[in-house]
């Protein structure tokens, strides 16, 4: 009776299908049917914009507009939209007459889960609705009068969450999803995806897996669950960007799994976290750094509560522990932990310290262990934050070395506590040494030492600091040799010189910094330097310094009272420079510096690495030999002064000048001295960018003695007072060329003088000069005399003629109406004649 149902009813569908084949009827009659089945189905309101029949590949209905309501409590937006659903039907079902859908796929569809102010989220009452719905498992056979559970699959879905009103910038997208009923009383779900920031550009965030199992209960609290998820190969600095909006600038491979076992009230949760490659963005060098943790708790998903706490952290041959209680920790959490570093190797230390901290060196090796136990507590009331924070510790047996830092450290035994942040400091033997790394006032850190490390004098020095989690300081005082303390610095990726510099130092320092932005450590206070030895790049002797007090400030450096000697000659004053400055060719050097003596030939000899071989004013010129170069890329301004300039045989006392180097080009302006027992006032330019180099100056002398000119010059062949303006310019790298490519102008006017190797006729005596005015030009290794006037006891003359760089003169003095005077030969060796005869000749 039953086949022969069977039959009749196989024979009628396939009569119907034949039909609707042919025929193809609109299917509007079933658009309210469709619609109103499915929102009974959800329990949420369901609109489709149009429904299509489909025959191929299976019998089933193409949905258009498809979208699921949210309940108003939670959400005004739609709970699920999608564009494109296909309904497969259970073929089955059609031979008894029935529409009973198999698999329901949703192409590209959009999910907004939503958590409301009492943290339930819109999907559970989904949830709980589908456990109480007596419905076959998906893989149903056979008539039977129960529907089977469709299997509900999404392709490239998209998944965003919202929290109340406010929807969040997170998201999974590319989401292959697929729910079905496995069993009478069991579902299970498969999910991949990718998650992004709506708000931000990431790529390598990795992908999502999620896949499990859960049985129907009276209760969603109370239902059995088993879940296992993972996030693989998630790029640490693509991570950070996900969930604070900015690459925090850490590198690594991300693996996260975790396995979910229980009832959403009481859940075990095993979890697993590793690292990969770790490092910071700008740092490549060094070898691979894995890091891991493992953690199991129990979970109480409607509590938000992790308790039974229990974290491994290996690190070598010793290991980081975790355990306690942890609410909410996404929200006002609260927390009561204890963390334990057992038997913690200080190399494990180093090596993330390597890879964290940019110019430590490659070969660092370090011993010792850490061994601490500390209590962290903190609740809603503080707003998540710590508000108790104790424990001890300590650092034994630290040893640290480097090869390339040429580095050997040591401490027995540094202390280690906690605090929770009263910013007191406590009376130890060390106070003036804590009050320089006060501790803060309203942050838990914790504090380090003191200690003591030997860095090369008789006592040691000592150090003190706190680490909280924004920032750190650290203090140092006491006594060092100048180079160890150097290699010290560079050991631990502090900035330092790399200097052959010796020498006794006192440190009064404070090293602090913040972790965010990976900014550079700032280290103010104060080294006393003492006879030290300063080698200086491009120079033959280093400098000496007797005395230096160096003070750094945030923005600033300055060395005080400064004692030191190049050459033997001695200086003193003061050094400014802006912080930071990588070198001094990118910062602006400011100084003030007194000498007692100033020696050209001395400068040359320090300075000049060819100073044998050429000649004094070479010091500050560039050669393809000299290290002068890297001197004349140094920005710096500021006054020098000196009791006495010596250049060659010319003395000038009192000298001042404003000094500018800056792009290779030196300035001295007002220059200022007493010379030739008269004064100078000019500026001078040196442009060290040409080549050759190119010299310029302008000034004016007053009262200057030709006597001593003379003197100076091995003949005294002048005597009186000079006083007059200039200008010059010329250029080349030896005498020979600066002769030849001078030029510029004189203005001259002599008083008093007299020219003892010349005597013109009808004198008794040498030439007496009352007054003596000259304009000349200088052009061709030749001053020509453009206007000159000379006064003397018996007559007037005018001026004129030229007198060679070669001391060789050839002068006219003339008066109206009279037979003009020629004087010829040189300076030493002048020739007087009148009308082509001699009338005086060199006077002895």
């Amino acid at each position: 009776m039953k086949s022969a149902r069977f039959k009749r009813g196989a024979l009628i569908f396939c009569v119907v299908l034949l039909i609707l084949f042919l025929a193809r009827p609109g299917v509007n009659r079933l658009h309210a049917r469709i619609t109103g089945s499915i929102s009974r189905a959800l329990g949420r309101p369901v609109d489709v914009t149009a429904v299509k029949l489909r025959f191929l590949p299976q019998p089933g209905f193409d949905l258009e507009g498809f979208v699921v309501h949210d309940d108003p409590s939670f959400s005004s937006e739609p709970m699920l939209r999608a564009d494109d659903v296909t309904a497969s039907l259970r073929f089955v079902s059609l031979l008894f007459g029935r529409l009973e859908i198999a698999r329901l796929s949703l192409n590209e569809p959009s999910l907004n889960l939503v958590r409301n102010d009492t943290g339930r989220w819109n999907l559970e009452n989904l949830l709980e609705r589908a456990d109480t719905t007596r419905v076959a498992p998906t893989a149903k056979t056979g008539r039977g009068p129960r529907a089977g559970f469709p299997y509900i699959e999404a392709s490239r879905a998209r998944i965003n969450f919202k929290l109340g009103l406010e929807k969040k910038p997170y998201a999974v997208t590319d989401a292959d999803f697929a729910l079905w009923q496995a069993s009478e009383n069991a579902w299970s779900l498969r999910l991949k995806a990718t998650p992004v920031r709506t708000d931000s550009s990431l790529s390598d965030t990795g992908t999502i897996r999620v896949s499990g199992t859960w049985q129907r209960s009276a209760s969603l609290r109370d239902t059995p669950l088993q879940f296992e998820l993972s996030w693989e190969r998630a790029q640490l600095g693509q991570l950070t960007k996900l969930l604070f909006d900015q690459d925090k600038g850490w590198r690594g491979t991300v693996r996260l799994a975790a396995t979910l076992t229980g009832t959403p009230a009481q859940l075990d949760v095993d979890s697993g976290l590793s690292l990969d490659d770790f490092r910071r963005y700008d740092i490549i060098s060094g070898g691979n750094l894995y890091l891991s943790a493992r953690c199991r708790s129990k979970y109480n998903a409607f509590t938000h509560t992790f308790s039974n706490l229990a974290c491994l952290a290996p690190f070598g041959d010793g290991s980081i522990d975790l355990a306690g209680i942890l609410i909410n920790p996404f929200g006002k959490r609260s927390f009561d932990l204890e963390v334990a570093a057992r038997q913690l190797p200080v190399q494990a230390l180093a090596i993330w310290a390597q890879r964290a901290k940019r110019d430590m060196p490659d070969d660092l090796v370090a011993a010792g262990t850490v061994d601490a136990r500390l209590r962290l507590r903190g609740g809603a009331k503080s707003g998540g934050a710590l508000d108790r924070w104790q424990g001890v510790g300590e650092v034994s047996g630290i040893h640290l070395a480097s090869a390339l830092t040429n580095t050997d450290l040591g401490s027995e035994r540094i202390p280690l506590a906690l605090s929770a942040g009263s910013g007191t400091v406590r009376a130890r033997s060390q106070s003036q040494l804590k009050r320089r790394a006060v501790p803060p006032e309203n942050e838990p850190y914790l504090e380090v030492g003191p200690f003591s490390v030997d860095l090369g004098r008789n006592e040691p020095a000592f150090l003190y600091g706190w680490i909280s989690h924004s920032g750190y300081r650290f203090a140092i005082q006491g006594d060092a040799k100048l180079q160890r303390l150097l290699r010290a610095a560079r050991t631990v990726g502090l900035a330092a010189p790399q200097s052959n510099a010796n020498g006794d130092t006192n440190l009064d320092l404070a090293i602090s910094g913040l972790w965010a932005g990976f900014s550079a450590p700032q280290v103010t206070g104060l080294v006393q330097l003492r006879s030290a030895r300063v080698p200086v790049r491009g120079w033959n002797l280093p400098l000496e310094v007797s005395s230096a007090n160096i003070v750094l400030t945030e923005d600033q450096t300055e060395v005080k009272n400064l004692a030191a000697s190049v050459a033997g000659e001695e200086w003193r004053g003061s050094v400014e420079l802006p912080r930071p400055c990588p070198s001094a060719q990118q910062c602006l050097v400011q100084f003030k510096l007194h000498a007692g003596e100033i020696s050209a030939d001395q400068l040359n000899m320090a300075m000049n690495p060819e100073a044998r071989k050429r000649a004094w004013y070479h010091f500050l010129s560039p050669s393809s030999n000299s290290g002068n170069a890297y001197l004349l890329g140094v920005q710096a301004a500021g006054t020098i002064t000196a009791d006495r300039l010596v250049v060659r045989r010319l003395t000038a006392t009192h000298v001042s000048a404003d000094a500018r180097l800056q792009d290779g080009l030196l300035q001295l302006i007002n220059l200022r001295g007493e010379v030739l027992g008269g004064k100078h006032l000019g500026d001078w330019k040196a442009d060290f960018t040409r080549k050759p180099p190119q010299y310029s100056g302008s000034g004016t002398f007053e009262r200057v003695s030709l006597g001593q000119l003379s003197s100076i010059m091995n003949d005294a062949w002048v005597t009186g007072s000079a006083s007059g303006s200039y200008r010059a310019m010329l250029s080349g790298s030896s005498t020979a060329e600066l002769a030849s490519s001078a030029s510029g102008a004189l203005q001259v006017e002599v008083r008093d003088g007299m020219l003892p190797h010349i005597a013109l006729a009808g004198a008794n005596g040498p030439l007496e000069m009352g007054r003596l005015s000259l304009r000349l030009a200088l052009a061709n290794g030749k001053f020509v005399i453009e206007n000159g006037e000379l006064q003397t006891p018996l007559a007037d003359y005018r001026v004129a003629g030229a007198a060679l760089l070669d001391r060789s003169l050839s002068l006219k003095l003339s008066q109206e109406g009279k037979q003009s005077i020629n004087i010829t030969g040189t300076l030493g060796h002048p020739l007087v004649s009148t009308g082509g005869e001699t009338q005086a000749s060199l006077k002895p």
